[in-house]
């Protein structure tokens, strides 16, 4: 199982990354990445929190990427997921707000 950080552009997302001591953490971002940045198996693009369909996106992703647990480093990421949280659950993944 793994580990999604969202925010990957942001030094406090690196900064959890380190603390958690894990190899299993994905770093995203639905902020433009360098291509450079994405060739790496450990951060990928993430959906855009403006879409009416980021929730099921997101759900989507996670099941795809094997992840239980997701931590949510952005205001507007947080208010769009927090209504699916019980369905995030049922899955198995837990959303976590960042430090």
């Amino acid at each position: 199982m793994y580990t999604l950080i969202t925010a990957a552009t942001s030094a406090q997302a690196y900064k959890l990354k380190n603390s958690l001591n894990s190899e299993n953490v994905i770093l995203g971002d639905y902020l433009e990445l360098p291509a450079l940045m994405l060739k790496n198996a450990n951060m990928i693009k993430l959906p855009n929190p403006a879409s009416d369909s980021y929730a099921h996106e997101m759900l989507t992703l996670c099941l795809d990427k094997n992840i239980s647990t997701l931590y949510v480093l952005t205001e507007i990421e947080k208010v769009n997921l927090k209504p699916s949280e019980t369905l995030f659950n049922e899955y198995g993944i837990a959303i976590v707000d960042g430090p």
